[in-house]
């Protein structure tokens, strides 16, 4: 088999050529490998052979970060799993998946052109912020987590808090108390409350970054994270981006915090195996922690490394640890007057 990769000098993993071999994507002809960005977590390809484009995917079992951070590649498996049942719920909101090798950690899926379903985090960095994409996004989420809620089967199949933990607890909540020591005990409690919780099947990773945009719904990538528990993680993650982007691109700071309101209306309008009321007030609480967690534990975002810019949410998260409101509606309009304060909106 000829392999050509391009643009990069980076070799393709035998690994990968031999699982390429073995599911019967490639024939003996020649294949063209191109090294796809986005992650930490894992090796992404995208490969061209016999007049065809797909993605291939391998889980590294040490994150590219900078502190040390280790994770099970069985997380692969969990992936692979979580598109086929959120495909069962949502059928156009993930990609399909060509084959897959769970002793290897690796995984062949439907590659999307970027020129018809650009990447929603490109698209917000652009200032091109949708409230209408935003709340199909939350009814998606919604929607996968009432399917699988109160599921016995499910729960058991996608039993993965050793992997929950260390790859989102651990790094964002619980490194996060070691740096803020003062708020250690709650952001502990709030750890072990999530790990505890055993509600419905979560993505874990529901952020801009892993989300294209489709004609007529989100595309959701990434589900390494999949566990079957917090689904307020799920609303709390993404809803923390959006006030993370606020201080990225503080034009569009309006325009973004529309895109947090209907998205969290959107996805409590469709909550119905649980009282919205009391999801919506544990994700208030796990909001903060992660917008803490996203600028002083082991995964801070790449776009904030100003210190001036990282004072804010520092400030606005410790604020809200030590006092959360009840109401995912009292955070966006704290946030909101916190910038304008600041001077961050609209300028």
């Amino acid at each position: 088999m000829e392999i050509r990769t391009r643009p990069s000098e980076q070799a393709l993993d035998p690994l990968i050529v031999g699982f390429l071999a073995d599911s019967g994507l490639v024939s003996n002809g020649s294949i063209e490998a191109e090294p796809l960005t986005g992650g930490v977590a894992s090796e992404i390809w995208k490969i061209r052979s016999g007049g065809r484009d797909f993605v291939v995917k391998k889980a590294l079992a040490r994150l590219r970060v900078a502190q040390e951070w280790n994770a099970p590649i069985s997380r692969n498996a969990s992936e692979v799993d979580w598109m086929i049942e959120a495909a069962r719920v949502a059928p156009n909101a993930v990609p399909r998946i060509l084959a897959h090798d769970s002793k290897l950690g690796v995984f062949a899926m439907s590659y999307l052109d970027p020129a018809s379903h650009p990447n929603w985090k490109k698209e917000l960095e652009s200032g091109r912020a949708d409230p209408k994409f935003a709340a199909v996004l939350g009814r998606t989420v919604a929607a996968i987590h009432s399917a699988t809620a109160n599921s016995r089967a499910l729960a058991a199949r996608f039993a993965n808090d050793e992997v929950f933990h260390s790859i989102r607890l651990e790094p964002y909540l619980e490194a996060t108390a070691r740096v803020h020591r003062d708020l250690a005990t709650k952001l502990l409690a709030l750890s072990s409350e999530t790990l505890a919780a055993k509600r419905a099947l979560v993505h874990g990773d529901v952020s801009p970054k892993n989300i294209l945009v489709g004609r007529d719904t989100p595309i959701i990538l990434d589900a390494e994270c999949a566990w079957y528990g917090e689904p307020a993680f799920d609303l709390a993650f993404c809803l923390n981006h959006l006030l993370l982007k606020c201080i990225w691109v503080r034009a569009s700071a309006d325009a973004f915090m529309a895109c947090f309101h209907s998205l969290a209306t959107a996805y409590l309008d469709r909550v119905d195996w649980e009282d919205p009321a009391e999801l919506e007030r544990r994700a208030a609480r796990l909001l903060p922690a992660l917008l803490l967690a996203r600028i002083d534990g082991k995964s801070p975002v790449e776009y904030i490394v100003d210190e001036a810019d990282k004072a804010l949410p520092r400030r606005f998260g410790r604020r809200l640890v030590q006092s959360p409101p009840a109401a995912l509606v009292e955070i966006r309009q704290q946030w909101m007057e916190e910038l304008e304060s600041d001077g961050h909106a609209n300028r």
